[in-house]
């Protein structure tokens, strides 16, 4: 384990992007009307894809296991809506992979709609003590059964997180309320909104990761959001810290620095110096599955950005277009240039609003001619402002030009693997290379040479 100083509630490097959240920060989570379609995807998480288990023109119900997951890293997919599925098909995510999908035609009649279903999912009373009742291995099959995922963004299925490993103890629990990206008010939301069902998931995977703390760690630009974490973690252990608020310190690599004071070694996991990172939402998903059995079939989701008419936080089924959650915020104003299926530092330029959400879709960002505006690319003149802003520490522009060339090798050599495309080093570049995405095609060139 690699031991850093201590940094005061920050870490090491990274950039101050102007934080946008005016749009949607004081708006409340509003339910997305059941739209007439949802598509299920069967690929939604990092790990392997989910099998379909219904064939065309069955019906399921709210809930219902539409796809088996295939592999000990997968998480398996639900209906969202009840209604009548249609032949399979194929639809593209916002990071270019194809994969394929479970039309459901929504029925009329819903089990639960408006605020009722945000009162079934979030609602009622949850318990904060009594979590003897549930056994390690009980709560990480929950996880599974129910098909959580990181809902930060990064998606990686959280009954894998959970498992013990005898070899690796876990003593601390971080749960990430950070949500450093720009515009992005969803986890906000949800901590303003349910903050109590945040902390009973958190102490349900603590019992699970067996560590001896958790942990909620906030930026200080979210005292609203401090303040009722606190009042839901009154008479636990949970502990909430307040951290400088800083671009990428929602990373699972810069919270174990800023808050422990331990870092990463390429390559590896927050599991290889004793820590799990798990995000807000997904702890209270986590409640919900444990607690009450049910699965995961929506989420929050923010749609922002100067170029969408009424901003706002909406709870959508998993699976509705991103064209549904455009249309009832009243679609997009006159300057809108480009929508982005996240935020504008890590999200991903989609060309159709037929794209649908995905269990890691945390935002939707559509911005104006003036916010997409950019100098023309030139050539690097080798300053190393991408160098001082990384905050893993690697070569961004060396790694981005080798990718470019084609030279697989040489990326690897310059740990192309371990960048987390946080988009710091792009941000500052005066040369406006697009560095992440020379990132991604490097990635992608990567794999393929090591497919046999």
């Amino acid at each position: 384990m690699t031991t850093v100083a201590a940094r005061k509630g920050g870490f090491g490097r990274g950039v101050h992007p102007p934080h946008r959240k005016q749009f949607t920060e004081a708006a409340a989570v509003e339910v997305l009307p059941t739209p007439g379609e949802v598509r299920i995807a069967l690929l939604q998480h990092l790990g392997a894809p989910c099998e379909a288990t219904v064939k065309a023109r069955t019906e399921v119900a709210l809930g219902d296991v539409v796809g088996e997951s295939t592999g000990f890293v997968s998480a398996p997919v639900h209906a969202s809506v009840t209604g009548v599925t249609a032949r399979q098909s194929v639809t593209t995510l916002p990071n270019g992979r194809h994969v394929p999908v479970i039309p459901i035609k929504a029925a009329e009649e819903q089990p639960f709609t408006g605020e009722a279903l945000f009162e079934d999912i979030f609602g009622g009373e949850w318990p904060t003590d009594g979590y003897e009742q549930y056994e390690p291995q009980q709560i990480v099959e929950a996880a599974h059964d129910a098909g959580l995922v990181g809902l930060g963004g990064a998606a990686f299925p959280t009954h894998v997180k959970l498992t013990r490993n005898e070899q690796k103890p876990i003593d601390t629990l971080l749960i990430n309320g950070c949500e450093c990206e720009p515009y992005l008010t969803a986890d906000y939301s949800l901590m303003l909104a349910a903050p109590v069902p945040i902390i009973t998931g958190a102490l349900l995977a603590q019992r699970a990761v067996g560590a001896g703390r958790v942990i909620v760690c906030i930026e200080d630009n979210k005292p609203k959001a401090v303040a009722a974490v606190r009042r839901a973690a009154e008479g636990t252990a949970v502990e909430v810290r307040i951290l400088k608020t800083k671009y990428p310190q929602g990373g699972e690599k810069q919270l174990t620095v800023a808050v422990l004071g331990r870092e990463v070694p390429t390559g590896g996991l927050p599991l290889d110096i004793g820590a799990v990172v798990l995000n807000v939402a997904t702890c209270a998903a986590l409640a919900r599955a444990v607690v009450r059995g049910k699965p995961l079939t929506h989420r929050i989701v923010t749609v922002s950005g100067g170029g969408i008419k009424q901003p706002k936080n909406l709870l959508v089924p998993i699976g509705a277009s991103y064209r549904d959650l455009i249309d009832y915020c009243g679609g997009m104003t006159h300057d809108a240039a480009r929508v982005v299926s996240g935020g504008p530092m890590m999200g991903f330029t989609i060309g159709s609003l037929d794209v649908v959400v995905t269990k890691g879709a945390s935002g939707l960002t559509v911005l104006t001619h003036e916010d997409v505006r950019r100098a023309e690319e030139t050539t690097c003149v080798r300053c190393g402002r991408c160098v001082d802003v990384c905050p893993l520490r690697l070569v961004p522009t060396k790694i981005a030009l080798a990718s470019r060339a084609g030279d697989v090798e040489l990326a690897e050599r310059y740990h192309i693997t371990a960048c987390m495309e946080c988009g710091c080093c792009a941000y500052v570049c005066p040369a406006g290379i697009p560095l992440v995405q020379l990132m991604r095609v490097g990635k992608v060139m990567v794999q393929k040479a090591k497919r046999p």
